[in-house]
């Protein structure tokens, strides 16, 4: 992998990191208000357990594969 590559990817990285907190204050906010949409909560749950798993797609691509 080159370097560049390796550098696109922790970028692209901590983009997702960001968009993920970013959901997760919207969802607190969505929460502690008296009326909110479940539809819409659960859209934006959804939504920030498919960053999640990216995330750690990406990751693994920056682990080295270990022989057994």
């Amino acid at each position: 992998m080159t370097m560049t590559h390796r550098e696109e990817i922790q970028r692209r990285i901590i983009e997702l990191e960001v968009e993920h907190r970013d959901l997760d204050a919207v969802i607190d906010l969505l929460v502690q208000g008296s009326r909110h949409e479940e539809l819409q909560l659960r859209r934006l749950k959804k939504r920030k357990l498919q960053l999640k798993d990216h995330i750690v797609l990406l990751k693994m691509q920056l682990t080295p594969d270990i022989p057994a």
